[in-house]
């Protein structure tokens, strides 16, 4: 089971590793959200300074506020995967699990959430949740 916390990039501690794809992961919630923004209020509205404040309804909505949710736990993932590998305190099995955990959950989020699966998009949310926790848990103690 080493692989559940092996680096997906091997020149990288698992916890930088998941980071970078995180960052990645980041921009792929931008272009979706944009681009369902795009599709729903059209390339001018997504391009402008969007004073009129239009209401995101539907698919772009979720995308929205799936972006919106990855924001709310995407720092704390950063700090705490940095902070382990500069405290040395990084490279074990349980923060590779840990960071593996978190990201993983986040892909597999993104479609729940824009497909409006309720259930499992709340059960992944909480298993990306206990990514961090492991992380964090393994920081502290």
């Amino acid at each position: 089971m080493d692989w559940l916390a092996a680096s997906p990039l091997p020149s990288f501690p698992a916890e930088v590793a998941y980071l970078v794809l995180a960052i990645a992961l980041l921009g792929v919630h931008v272009a979706v959200q944009a681009i369902l923004l795009t599709r729903e209020h059209g390339p001018d509205y997504n391009a402008g300074p969007r004073d009129e404040n239009r209401p995101v309804r539907g698919v772009a909505g979720r995308a929205e506020r799936a972006l919106r949710n990855f924001l709310e736990t995407f720092p704390a993932f950063a700090a705490l995967a940095i902070l382990h590998v500069t405290m040395d305190k990084g490279q074990d099995w349980w923060t590779g699990f840990g960071a593996a955990l978190y990201f993983w959950s986040r892909v597999v989020y993104l479609p729940l959430y824009l497909a409006g699966v309720k259930t499992w998009r709340s059960l992944v949310f909480l298993v990306s949740s206990a990514g961090l926790v492991i992380l964090f848990v393994r920081l502290v103690f």
